[in-house]
C-alpha cells in the first residue's frame, strides 16, 4: 500500500529502510474502535473449575479482564511504533464455553490513529493471565485466533471482519 505522501511502500520504514514511528499530527481528531477475540482452549477440568469458581489461583476471569483493561492503556510500552493515544474506553467480555474461554476487548478513543493494536493487546494478555492462572491444572492451555474482527473511524472508515458476527469457529 502506497502513501499519498510518497512512493515509499511501508509506513513504518524509511527510504533507507530503518524503523520509524508514522507521524500522525496532521491526521484529525476523530472518534475510533476497534475489537478483537480470541480464546484460550482448555481441557475440561478447567472449564469446571471455572465454572464452580474453584480455580485455586482466584477469579480467573476478573483477574483476565483487569489485565486486559491494563494492557490496551500499556500497548505503546510494548510495541515500539505504537502511538500513545488517550485510551478513553475499554471493555473486556469474558465467557466460559464447553472447550475453554471466549475472549473479546472492545477499545475506543477519540484521536489520530487508531486502537487495533490496544484491543489486540488486551485480548493477547487478557489470555495470558487465564493461561497464568490455569496452568496448574491443564499444562496444555493455548491462546488461539487472536484477531481484529471490527474497527470503526479515521480515515479509511468502517470494517468489519467476515464472519465476525457468527460465533468462534470451533475445531
Amino acid at each position: 500500500m502506497t502513501r499519498p505522501d510518497d512512493a515509499h511502500p511501508f509506513t513504518h520504514l524509511d527510504p533507507a529502510g530503518r524503523a520509524r514511528m508514522v507521524d500522525v499530527t496532521a491526521k484529525q481528531t476523530t472518534v475510533r474502535s476497534a475489537t478483537a477475540r480470541g480464546r484460550v482452549r482448555c481441557a475440561p477440568e478447567v472449564v469446571a473449575a471455572l465454572r464452580s469458581g474453584t480455580v485455586p489461583k482466584g477469579d480467573v476471569l476478573a483477574v483476565a479482564r483487569v489485565a486486559g483493561i491494563a494492557a490496551a492503556k500499556r500497548t505503546p510500552e510494548l510495541l515500539p511504533l505504537a502511538h500513545v493515544i488517550g485510551v478513553h474506553g475499554v471493555v473486556v467480555d469474558i465467557e466460559v464455553t464447553d472447550d475453554g474461554v471466549e475472549i473479546a476487548a472492545t477499545v475506543r478513543t477519540a484521536d489520530r490513529t487508531g486502537v487495533e493494536m490496544e484491543a489486540l493487546t488486551a485480548v493477547s494478555v487478557a489470555a495470558l493471565a487465564v493461561v497464568d492462572m490455569v496452568k496448574g491444572i491443564d499444562r496444555t492451555a493455548r491462546i488461539d485466533d487472536v484477531r481484529v474482527v471490527a474497527k470503526s473511524g479515521g480515515r479509511s472508515g468502517d470494517w468489519t471482519a467476515p464472519g465476525a458476527d457468527d460465533p468462534v469457529d470451533r475445531p
